[in-house]
């Protein structure tokens, strides 16, 4: 049976809409692949692209990060270890300095790609950050004054009701107000009452415990005791938790963070295997703390 003209018109628009579709025509998602989200830029090739990676660092914070005022060079065990990353994705470093509160609270609005900051891991950060295997691991430690030394001799009792300086946001500001999580440690809270100041860095609570304004600080014990080797006159006396540290990327970021979070993941292993992170462990601490005790 002989068909009317339209239906050879309507055979003909429908195999050149197939040769559209088979040549790729319209609108195509951007993404990571299988692993990435389906309308959306990936994270690892836009830093590949630009040929350069971000990264959130604090200025003060020796020996772990800081600036050399003489040489305007940045420095440290966490400044290494950044550039270490930018080494193997083959790209430059640039460090930006957000406040601390900035960068754990995430949506950080892609002004900068990685933290690489000694972060400790906590359920709250997770809940906005991705994680990669922590890095390296430290004991949380109170210093006083040298002079006052003698004063204190029992973590337990000595520091209840006393004036302690942290940084804000800190976890050792979560941990004198006992609300500090860390999977897979378990923390003792021995401290009680105690009568808690906040500041912008550990640095500037070490400076106001030298000038006799607070009774004690706890930090991260290489930075007191980076703290003693420039001179100043603290002592460490006693330990109060442990905590894994690890470089951290924002789960909201603009672009898909899902590749990239899986290639920091695999450098930072590989810095463990190969032994590059003891290395500078040892170089900037004196010491191995890329292992847990």
């Amino acid at each position: 049976m002989r068909r009317p003209r339209w239906w050879s018109l309507l055979v003909l628009a429908a195999a050149l809409a197939l040769v559209a579709a088979a040549c790729g025509g319209g609108e195509q998602p951007t993404g990571g692949g299988e692993t990435g989200t389906p309308g959306k830029p990936d994270l690892l090739q836009q830093i590949l692209d630009a040929g350069v990676l971000r990264v959130a660092t604090d200025p003060a914070y020796p020996p772990a990060s800081f600036l050399d005022e003489e040489t305007g060079e940045w420095k440290g065990f966490d400044v290494d270890v950044a550039r270490e990353i930018a080494k193997r994705l083959g790209v430059e470093l640039e460090f930006v300095t957000p406040a601390w509160e900035t960068i754990i609270a995430g949506n950080w609005q892609g002004r900068w790609d990685l933290s690489v900051g000694s972060m400790t891991v906590t359920p709250e950060r997770a809940q906005v950050l991705h994680f990669v295997t922590p890095y390296y691991y430290t004991p949380a430690a109170v210093a006083v004054r040298e002079e006052d030394a003698g004063k204190y001799r029992d973590i337990a009792t000595d520091f209840d009701g006393k004036t302690i300086g942290v940084c804000g946001g800190c976890t050792y500001e979560l941990y004198l107000r006992k609300t500090l999580n860390i999977p897979g440690e378990q923390i003792d809270f021995v401290i009680d009452d105690a009568d808690i100041r906040t500041y912008d860095t550990d640095t500037t609570a070490i400076a106001d415990l030298v000038a006799g304004r607070l009774d004690a600080v706890i930090s991260a014990e290489p930075i007191l005791q980076g703290a003693i080797d420039r001179g100043r006159p603290i002592v460490i006396v006693g330990r109060v938790f442990y905590e894994p540290l690890s470089v951290a990327i924002d789960k909201n970021a603009p672009a898909d963070p899902t590749r990239f979070v899986e290639r920091v993941d695999e450098i930072i292993k590989q810095m463990h295997e190969d032994g590059t992170l003891s290395r500078l462990s040892v170089k900037w601490f004196g010491a191995d703390l890329t292992v847990k005790e």
